[in-house]
């Protein structure tokens, strides 16, 4: 929790004008007994109405101004609070966009939703709490003290006995609460992740008939987070009847000695009802902190989350001094490249050489996990190589500031994804000034110009999250328009084409010719039919490159790709 505050750094003045806001709000709440206390003991007593209404006039008005404090000190902490929670979602944001696949593969995309989320509106409302609530508690209870020292001395002893005695009542509960209130975050953790999987994949649940299944899951994660909740709700009730018995019992005691020494003539009534609200704010106060700290594990086991989050290094960053591109435009060359995923005991790719210029089209084909997506990504630097080295322009990728790489290249990735908006606003993804022109263009190459026309709205048609409105083919034609708009200097279309029907494919691929003519293209491919008139073909076999050449070379001299194409062309094709 304490690492989080340097988020505060830019908004310590606020923090500063709480505290002294909540100051004067204590010391306004103290004075009040006092001033009771000088109106019963001079004006009742000695039946003076002028000095009553006098002092309850400076009542009235020090009890606007601890009012107008009290106003101003939530305002300025709720604002605090939010800013606080703004900067921090936008810091672990930034961070996150900043992971690797691998990072998202180790910590997982669910969680840090919720990381983003719940996990920082929880630190967010305790900072809050804290700022308006906790500073106050310290202050009442210490200026409590004086001030009941003060009037009485020796009645004071009696807090001497019942304030410990309070304290730990409040900590005996505590300590069974607190570990309570770390499970009780983890459990809701459980459950959104339960949550999250059953909206998403409602689909696969529904065609396996595994309903019946999921409501058992979320009911089980559901009980285990009520069954805590029941635990830490029964604890805190207990507390409250324990702490009035307490404070009753010591109202008892002061009314009793109090009453003596008046009668004795040594304490005025006045004092003595003073006394008693004196020592009611003391107790309020040690309520009021150990409420607020109940919340605290909850919040520490967020921050702790979120730490985890901000402190984890990228295993792919900038270097301090990016070197620019080489004079050469769109060249990709890879060297000796192997790679291996974390905690993999065998090389997803091993020893891959091969380089591809403009106007060429590389083609990568193979089985299921041969290595066709990872040699790509290698690319595009979503992960770094384990040995050897890939070179865009004459340059080693590790070499380029990733923006300056990426922008090179049009990506179209295998699983399509789009995004809620428009489709003119898809399409402008890949490069924000595009003009109607362009993208009416990349629509029409892409073969997506003709469904776009026929929709209502034609390229102000909403997409839903996700592309959930569209078809397959509709939304992988999107995608490739995506990257046709951007007009990169390398194209990477990664198995973009397995959704499309055979007529729509052939007539994109004859598309695409005129339009990546200068352009570097890499194609994965599972259909042999998108790979025949590559000018290069890199078979992959378990990570190896088995052969490399055009589709006839590899026909005589390579049986992975001729058992590959065996596969899926009938046998007159093949003569």
């Amino acid at each position: 929790m304490l690492k989080l505050l340097r988020f505060l750094q830019p908004f310590r003045g606020s923090v500063l004008l709480v505290f002294g806001l909540v100051f004067l709000q204590t010391l306004a709440d103290l004075s009040l007994p006092t001033l009771m206390a000088r109106i019963v003991d001079r004006g009742v007593v000695g039946g003076d109405v002028g000095y009553i209404v006098g002092i309850g006039g400076l009542m009235l008005l020090v009890a606007g101004v601890g009012v107008a404090c009290s106003v101003a000190a939530s305002f300025l902490a709720a604002k605090t609070a939010m800013a606080f929670g703004r900067s921090l979602r936008s810091t672990v944001f930034a961070r996150v966009e900043n992971f690797s696949l691998n990072e998202f593969d180790t910590i997982g995309t669910a969680t840090l939703i919720v990381r983003t989320t719940n996990d920082i509106t929880q630190v967010q409302q305790v900072l809050f709490l804290m700022l308006r609530l906790l500073t106050m508690a310290p202050m009442m209870l210490i200026g409590g003290v004086i001030m009941a020292v003060s009037l009485d001395a020796s009645l004071a002893l009696i807090l001497l006995v019942a304030v410990p005695v309070l304290v730990l009542a409040i900590a005996l509960i505590q300590s069974r609460a607190i570990p309570l209130f770390r499970q009780m975050q983890l459990r809701l953790d459980r459950l959104n992740q339960v949550l999250r999987e059953g909206l998403m994949g409602i689909r696969v649940i529904r065609a396996f008939n595994r309903s019946g299944y999921e409501q058992r899951r979320f009911a089980e994660a559901n009980r285990e987070l009520t069954e805590v909740s029941i635990r830490v709700n029964k604890l805190m009730a207990v507390m409250m009847p324990l702490v009035m018995v307490v404070m009753n019992f010591t109202t008892i005691g002061i009314i009793w000695f109090g009453g003596i020494r008046i009668d004795q003539g040594v304490m005025p009534v006045g004092a003595l009802m003073a006394f008693l609200q004196y020592a009611m704010w003391i107790m309020f106060s040690l309520i009021m902190g150990s409420v607020i700290l109940s919340f605290i594990p909850r919040a520490s086991v967020s921050a702790g989350r979120i730490n985890e989050v901000l402190e984890k290094e990228p295993s792919i960053s900038d270097p301090q001094q990016s070197q620019p591109a080489g004079p050469k435009r769109g060249e990709v060359e890879f060297r000796e490249v192997s790679f291996c995923y974390p905690g993999a005991e065998l090389p997803a790719l091993c020893e891959i050489s091969f380089r591809a210029g403009p106007g060429e089209v590389t083609a990568i084909i193979g089985g299921t996990g041969s290595g066709k997506t990872t040699l790509v990504n290698l690319i595009l630097r979503f992960h770094d190589v384990s040995a050897g080295q890939v070179l865009v322009d004459g340059v080693d990728v590790r070499a380029m500031a990733q923006e300056a790489l990426r922008a090179k290249i049009g990506y179209v990735p295998q699983q399509t994804v789009l995004f809620s908006g428009t489709i003119a606003q898809n399409l402008r993804y890949g490069k924000a000034n595009a003009s109607e022109e362009e993208i009416r263009r990349a629509a029409a190459t892409a073969q997506a110009l003709e469904f776009i026309s026929g929709l209502e709205q034609g390229f102000e048609t909403v997409v839903a999250q996700g592309g959930k409105n569209l078809s397959g083919g509709q939304k992988q034609r999107l995608a490739i328009a995506r990257a046709l708009v951007r007009r990169p200097e390398i194209y990477i279309f990664d198995d973009s084409f397995s959704a499309l029907d055979f007529k729509t494919d052939a007539r994109l691929r004859r598309a695409l010719r005129g339009e990546t003519s200068t352009a570097t293209v890499f194609m994965v491919a599972q259909r042999v039919s998108n790979v025949i008139e590559a000018d290069r073909i890199i078979v992959l076999d378990n990570g190896r490159m088995a052969a490399m050449g055009r589709h006839r070379e590899l026909m005589n001299c390579c049986p992975v790709y001729r058992e590959i194409v065996r596969s899926q062309l009938a046998e007159e094709e093949l003569a």
